[in-house]
């Protein structure tokens, strides 16, 4: 508990429930510590989620943008809990602060909060049928009673595009769109309220990509679900997400909707980003920002703003001293000094 004091920022504020929003995240960190030495005494610390903040309203859906490497699913995965305690920061649920939760509390959340990862394929048993993979859980929780079992196994893969006679053959025997299908019938099945998807359609070609996408949409429309939406494509969360968050380096450096991000990108890495969108007519001549260097390390990032190695409008206030997040137009949030006398 003394490690996580340590890594607060002084001036973070605790935030207090607010039922118009599923899921509230305020100051987030995740640090892993690095080993050295005969001992393996820590030396230093990856800062893979540095001070992330953001809310997610019930029955939408939030992008989460940015180079590989930025802390994307760790962010996902923190939040879920999966990536063993938090560093600081606070991660409220239905108003309940997760972190806070006994074994048994965080047991009976586990069927409302759900994830679907990126590789289908290694996230499916092979030596398992796949009706028992999608229903493992559902027994495990006691969901349903053992005489409606079958039927609805049935009706979640009638739900996700996937016959019942399925049920008893194996992951290999499944394309990678069906592999994913029957991933998101794992994550439905619980009967969930919010579902992180870990770049659900990057090892998908594009046709398939777009029946999955509408698969999600979907299901989202019939059960009132909550997604995160982690990917590197721009154009599928613009197509998907009300509200994007974009991230660098462990930070979120820009969030607000959808429209709003798109159509009037403020952080220099955003507009970065977004440049680099493909544009599908020749004529246009694509005005492409070019970044310089690369992502620096998050074991020893730089100090100030973290952007100010990589940006063209660095000054010397933005190597000393680290932005905090504004609010520049009504639900658009940026970290930067350049919109201070907007604030």
């Amino acid at each position: 508990m003394a490690e996580k004091m340590n890594f607060q920022d002084p001036g973070f504020t605790p935030i207090e429930p607010d039922p118009q929003y599923i899921l509230q995240v305020n100051g987030l960190k995740k640090y892993f510590p690095i080993k050295g030495g005969m001992i393996g005494k820590t030396t230093g610390y990856v800062k893979a989620v540095d001070g992330v903040t953001f809310n997610l309203k019930r029955g939408t859906t939030m992008g989460l943008v940015g180079e590989s490497g930025c802390g994307k699913t760790t962010t996902g995965r923190t939040i879920l809990r999966l990536s063993g305690e938090k560093t600081a920061g606070q991660v409220l649920f239905n108003g309940q602060e997760i972190y806070d939760l006994s074994a048994k509390e965080l047991r009976a959340l586990r069927t409302k909060m759900q994830i679907i990862f990126q590789d289908p394929f290694s996230s499916l048993s092979p030596r398992m049928p796949v009706g028992e993979i999608i229903g493992e859980a559902v027994r495990e929780h006691n969901l349903v009673p053992k005489e409606e079992f079958d039927d609805y196994i049935d009706q979640v893969m009638d739900n996700c595009g996937l016959q019942s006679f399925h049920k008893d053959r194996y992951p290999h025997e499944f394309s990678g769109g069906q592999r994913q299908r029957i991933c998101i019938a794992r994550a439905l099945a619980l009967n969930p309220e919010f579902i992180v998807c870990d770049e659900p359609v990057s090892a998908l070609d594009v046709s398939i990509q777009a029946q999955i996408i509408n698969l999600l949409k979907d299901l989202q429309e019939k059960y009132n679900l909550t997604y995160l939406f982690i990917s590197h494509d721009l154009s599928v969360v613009e197509h998907i997400s009300d509200a994007v968050g974009v991230m660098y380096l462990g930070n979120l450096v820009e969030y607000g909707s959808t429209e709003d991000i798109f159509r009037n990108p403020l952080h220099p890495y955003t507009k970065a980003l977004f440049s680099a969108i493909p544009v599908p007519d020749p004529t246009v001549k694509m005005n492409r920002i070019v970044l310089e260097g690369s992502i620096p390390s998050p074991a020893n990032p730089p100090s100030g703003c973290k952007f100010h190695t990589r940006c063209a409008y660095c000054t010397e206030r933005c190597k000393q001293e680290a932005p905090v997040q504004r609010e520049v137009e009504p639900g658009h949030y940026v970290v930067c000094h350049l919109y201070d006398e907007n604030a």
